[in-house]
Order: C-alpha cells, then structure tokens, then sequence
C-alpha cells in the first residue's frame, strides 16, 4: 500500500508499523526508489531503532520515524513517559534516522455520546501532551503529532494541532455510526451478491461468504437494501443464509446491494471495484493491496 501511494504521487507516506526483519531493507528501497515521496516509519524498542538506523547508514540514506505510543490499546507501541522520551531522544541522537514525531492510535476510545467521548479523549491523550511538552523543554522539536481513529478524528482535529489517521470516512460502512452516530458520511463502497438458492420456504442463500466481506463481528457483517427485516441464519465461506418472510420474493438470480459493517478489510478481499457514477459503472478500479505483491 505505502508503494502504491508512492506510484500514484503522493508526497506523504507514513507507514503505520514498525518494520522488522526484510520489512527494513524494503523501507530503505521505497525511499530510495520514490525520492519525490516523504515516507516514514514507526518505532517502539531500542533494538529495532538502532537495527533501522545501522541498515540506513549502510545504504547512504536517513529514515524518518515516529515514536510510537500505547496509549491504551495495548496492540503496539511504548506508554508515553520517561521510556518513550528516552527512546525519542535516542532517534534525534543517531545517525540515519530523524525524529518525525509522535505516534498514538486510540482505536479503543469511542462514546456515543459526545460529552463522553471528549472526556475520554482528554484522559487518554493527557499524557501524550506531557511528553510533547517535557521533548520540547529539552530544546528538541516534538515533531508532528499523528493521532485518531475514525471515532475520535473529527474532535481531535478540531481541538488539537495534530494529524488524524481516519480511514473509514473515505468509503464509510455501517459498523461506524453505532459507535460514533454523530459522524454523517455517505457510504460509498457497496457490495453486490445474488441470490443462489431457497433452501427451505423462508431462507434465501446469497454468494456473499467470507471470501466477499469481513467476517471478524457478529452479524449482520452486511446489511442489505430492502431486507431490512431478515436475519442471519448461517455464514461461511461462500454462502450467506438469510432467514426472510417469504424466499419466494426473491426469485434465485435476484441481484442485491448491500453495505458491509467493516469495510476496510472488505475492500482488500476483492481484485478490484467497479467506479459507479450517475447509475452507471463506466470503469475500474484495481485494489492493490488484494494483491500483496511487493515490487522492491
């Protein structure tokens, strides 16, 4: 993905992870290779900045990391203290990597309610800011501060200087405004599926297994136009079982549109999308990262 960004032209990639093993020397190459493109990394141990900032020094090159804070998740990154200002310190101080920033993705904080969800983002984000400022009393700039979940993005940006990593907006899906209802995007990816066959006098079965959508929550991973009222009997790989009043008023071949309730790793299960503008599919579009090719 970082690559395709970089074929398409864009001038700031920052790859959300801490790259290890063959994942360093392949970093060192986009930045070789897409010289018009920023790229930078995240970091959390000492062992591996020291292991990425050795390799770069080797190929002539320097590498921009980003410090990265566990502030609460608990998937990756370092508890913003004194450990993460060392740790920051010890970019600015070697040869072959610079210090870009601040890294800390609150996926875990949401609230339906707006009240309570700023109070959250005010008692997660308290010691992100105190470690921003204990940096930038040492004379050393913080560097950019890059933040937010898609629930968390809109409040971050308002109140904060900061960058927000929101993806979801992009396509929008229907797992996102249960949790943040206040956020009123258009859903722009739609899955299409057929009904395939009437197993009993109420369920239909639809070619929209796991192999189509994401199939991490509980149902319903799709919801459907004009089914409203059906529920899921069964999913698997390539079958969806829906419990309806009458399959009869599905004839076998019906087409239906659907939203699928996480749509970032649903997008990656498919070659490539069909653009559809005023009713009318006029071209396509290839997704990259189904393909999990690295070129470099």
């Amino acid at each position: 993905e970082a690559e395709m960004v970089a074929l398409e032209g864009g001038k700031d990639v920052m790859l959300a992870y801490q790259p290890v093993g063959p994942n360093i020397p392949r970093l060192i190459k986009l930045i070789q290779t897409y010289p018009q493109t920023r790229f930078a990394a995240l970091v959390d141990c000492v062992d591996c900045l020291e292991t990425i900032a050795t390799a770069a020094v080797v190929a002539g090159t320097s590498v921009s990391l980003f410090v990265d804070l566990n502030v609460g998740m608990d998937r990756t990154g370092i508890v913003p203290g004194n450990e993460a200002f060392d740790l920051f310190k010890r970019i600015a101080s070697l040869d072959g990597v610079e210090a870009a920033g601040l890294h800390a993705y609150d996926g875990h904080v949401h609230d339906a309610d707006a009240n309570g969800l700023e109070a959250k983002i005010q008692r997660t984000f308290a010691p992100v800011w105190r470690l921003k400022e204990t940096i930038e009393n040492t004379g050393i700039s913080a560097g950019i501060i890059v933040v937010s979940g898609t629930p968390t993005s809109l409040v971050m940006a308002r109140h904060h200087d900061v960058e927000v990593g929101a993806g979801t907006t992009v396509l929008w899906d229907t797992g996102q405004p249960k949790i943040c209802p206040e956020m009123n995007f258009q859903n722009a990816a739609v899955l299409i599926s057929r009904v395939v066959s009437h197993p009993t006098p109420d369920r239909i079965c639809v070619d929209l297994g796991h192999k189509a959508v994401a199939s991490e929550f509980d149902h319903p991973r799709v919801t459907f136009f004009g089914l409203d009222a059906a529920s899921t009997v069964m999913h698997s790989e390539e079958h969806l079982v829906l419990k309806v009043d009458d399959a009869k008023a599905y004839p076998v071949g019906t087409v239906l549109y659907g939203l699928p309730r996480h749509v970032c790793p649903t997008m990656a299960l498919h070659q490539h999308a069909w653009c559809v503008r005023e009713g009318r599919a006029i071209e396509t579009w290839p997704i990259t990262a189904r393909a999990r090719c690295l070129t470099i």
